[in-house]
């Protein structure tokens, strides 16, 4: 007989467990309130700031608590509108400071200074600005404690520098209108991580005090903040904008013996407006949204069986992105912006939408609706979401649900809903369970599947560490009918387990080397559900190693299984039949110190690949001609034989872009691929003339080329389509 536990044993037992996450009380700083104006010129000579005491600062790396090589003076401030941050960054060989780059968001391995807000003091999520000595902007928004992050966030703040003969200084004063928070009579407690970057050095120092053992970028170990006497602010900001130029279409004639270029004019007008409905609640809205100015997505060769994943670059769709994350194994997640006007990678006009994200009390809240229009066989239809969460247990732990809804004008509709929790159980231990589940109707049928089929569940045990031991468990399973409707899932009806375990050494004082990772141990098996036979499987060691310098090598063994109940084809007329497969490969990498001028990551491959064997190479070279010009270029080659049936192919991608910047304000930045398997070349080239923060003047082309066009009768036109267009985008604010 097993006896069961008094519920006062249960509650000392969960007690003493989740004691253990608590880390040692921190008193709060509290800031300086400044009375006095501050001008934001750099220099951070005004009286308020003199009387102010610089943060301690703590060499994070190359040398974790080493004497720092340059002195650093951090001080943070604030008013009843405004934070306020400068940075003195002393160098003792000021014609060596790193400015490689004036393009927005982009340091490019600079020399930087930033600041980690976790405004809503949540251990999990965060707003980044950084700056280089040429004052180029940077911010992004970080989730899941570092875990992720979203590159493309931004906001209206202002920054300004200044380099003389002592280093390099800086001046940001961000608006309170710009963060989200949450105040209690006018008193808000955020986390707070300061960093400066000496990039030809690979030095940077921090604080609060920080173990290289996870990265600067988690929110958990932000020093808090006390500010008083800041209350919620409502501004609206209306953006609107008008976009026009020329979209050349090719045609075929009535008789279709031949194509001819059909000129379309385009024109576009719409707005966004943002609304802080709290302090901590923002509201945005968009009537006919336009992401002309996005830029183009990567051109990939699948070279596997299951269909590609793409990031979302649309703009619109970055604010607090993390709240909307709901992510099992392989990419799989019940939500995925960009299902929502893109359908196989062609646009679909949005009509307009909505947008309700922050928090309500204790819970997370994001809300998104959006409506696109009919266009062709595409049906118009409605995509719905719901997100919350919020804190359990501790102040590392939440549990969550989410909703998603997607109908179209004939009554077909998906909906979606899902449950999460993320644990932390003690020390770095972390325990993450989810559960999504799917509905759907087609054409007034609805759905007919058991309870499991419809659904997907996920159990994951790690240790969040970079340094030490750290491992991961997970079992995932998905049901044959798990299908969400503005997610995305790689594949169905099936079971996987995956594990991982590794040991990283890092390295003290009188070393070149900064950290060694000679046992890392991973694999996964994928079964089906129907047949608990074996689908996938992998076996992978690897092992990496990583100097002070920021130069890194890596050498992976890996063993892979397929069992393909189908022929798989691919390009050049190339079929693998069904049948299992067991192949070896190695692989392996290295990457140049990212301080380089001229820079280059090389990964290469070499193995089985089903019946046959693989060999793929890429290449990745950087160059800073100067700050003005920054080019790079990727070329991946895979070739692709199987001697048995005298079968193969080579497939190649080129990628070259160019980042040009007269200064912060004036910038170029082009585009070209080319993709011999998909015969195509294209090009995306973006001015952008920045007025000041929300006010742009945007040119932009589109094309792509046919680069083989004697395959099909009648012949193609050289160009699949261009398009040249202006945009004008202007926020004023009321």
């Amino acid at each position: 007989m097993i006896n069961l536990l008094k519920p006062t044993k249960v509650c000392l037992i969960l007690i003493l467990v989740f004691s253990t996450n608590a880390t040692n009380a921190q008193a709060p700083l509290q800031l300086t309130y400044l009375t006095e104006p501050i001008q934001i010129d750099g220099l951070s000579n005004e009286p308020g700031w003199q009387r102010i005491e610089p943060l301690p600062m703590v060499m994070y790396k190359p040398t974790y608590k080493g004497e720092p090589t340059e002195k650093t003076e951090i001080r943070v401030a604030y008013d009843k509108d405004y934070l306020y941050c400068s940075a003195r960054c002393y160098d003792t060989n000021p014609s060596r400071i790193r400015v490689n780059s004036l393009y927005r968001d982009r340091s490019s391995k600079d020399d930087k200074f930033g600041i980690i807000l976790d405004t809503f003091n949540d251990k999990e999520s965060a707003l980044s600005f950084w700056t280089t000595p040429a004052g180029v902007r940077g911010d992004e928004a970080i989730f899941n404690d570092g875990k992720s992050d979203n590159k493309h966030w931004n906001t209206y703040w202002d920054v300004a520098t200044v380099q003389n003969e002592e280093g390099w200084f800086v001046e940001m004063r961000i608006p309170f209108s710009s963060l989200s928070f949450q105040d209690e009579n006018g008193r808000a407690v955020m986390g707070l991580i300061a960093y400066r970057n000496i990039a030809r050095k690979n030095e940077r120092v921090v604080f609060p005090e920080l173990s290289p053992d996870r990265g600067i970028d988690t929110p958990s170990r932000a020093y808090p903040l006390v500010l008083e006497g800041i209350y919620s602010q409502k501004p609206v900001y209306f953006t609107p904008y008008i976009a026009g130029g020329l979209e050349q279409i090719p045609t075929l004639n009535n008789a279709e013996t031949v194509y001819h270029l059909k000129n379309e004019l385009a024109r576009n007008a719409g707005v966004d407006i943002k609304y802080n409905v709290t302090s901590n609640l923002t509201l945005d809205t968009t009537l006919n949204p336009d992401f002309a100015q996005a830029e183009a997505d990567d051109q990939e060769v699948n070279l596997s069986r299951f269909s590609l994943f793409f990031p979302e670059k649309r703009q619109f769709f970055q604010e607090r992105s993390g709240i909307f994350a709901f992510n099992f194994i392989d990419r799989a997640r019940l939500f995925h912006s960009r299902r929502i006007g893109i359908q196989d990678r062609e646009q679909i006009p949005i009509i307009g939408g909505a947008r309700l994200v922050g928090r309500i009390g204790n819970w997370d809240f994001g809300f998104l609706d959006m409506q696109t229009a009919r266009k062709g066989d595409v049906p118009t239809e409605n995509f719905g979401v719901l997100r919350m969460r919020r804190q359990i247990l501790n102040p590392y732990s939440y549990a969550g649900i989410m909703l998603t809804n997607r109908i179209d004008e004939k009554g077909n509709y998906n909906f979606a809903y899902g449950v999460d929790s993320i644990v932390r159980l003690f020390g770095k231990e972390y325990l993450t369970l989810k559960w999504g589940q799917t509905f759907k109707a087609q054409d007034t049928q609805k759905q007919t599947s058991n309870f499991f089929d419809t659904a997907m569940f996920l159990a994951e045990l790690t240790r969040r560490t970079d340094v030490g031991f750290d491992y991961e468990l997970v079992v995932a399973r998905s049901g044959k009918d798990f299908v969400p409707g503005i997610g995305y899932t790689k594949r169905e009806d099936f079971t996987q387990l995956q594990w991982g375990a590794r040991y990283d050494w890092l390295m003290g004082k009188g070393t070149s080397i900064r950290q060694v990772s000679p046992l890392q141990f991973s694999g996964f098996v994928v079964l089906r559900n129907e047949d608990a036979s074996v689908e996938s499987a992998q076996l992978d060691y690897k092992t990496d190693l990583e100097w002070k310098s920021g130069a890194a090598v890596s050498m992976d063994l890996q063993m892979d299984h397929e069992d393909l109940t189908k022929d798989e084809d691919f390009p050049e007329d190339t079929v693998v039949p069904a049948g299992s497969y067991t192949t070896f490969k190695t692989e392996g990498g290295f990457d140049m110190p990212g301080g380089n001028l001229f820079r280059t990551d090389f990964d290469w491959a070499f193995g089985g690949f089903f019946d046959g064997w693989r060999f793929e190479f890429q290449a990745k070279p950087t160059w800073n001609v100067s700050r003005h010009l920054e080019m790079s270029g990727e070329y991946e080659v895979n070739v692709v034989r199987f001697p048995e049936r005298k079968q193969g192919f080579n497939a190649h991608i080129v990628r070259l872009r160019t980042r040009a910047a007269l200064n912060t304000k004036v910038s170029l930045n082009a585009f070209v691929q080319y993709n011999n398997a998909s015969d195509r070349f294209s090009t995306n080239i973006r001015f952008r003339y920045n007025f000041r923060e929300g006010n742009d003047l945007w040119l932009v082309y589109n094309e792509n080329l046919n680069t083989y066009r004697d395959d099909e009768i009648p012949r193609q036109l050289l160009t699949r389509g261009r398009t040249v267009l202006l945009k004008y985008t202007n926020t004023f604010g009321i």
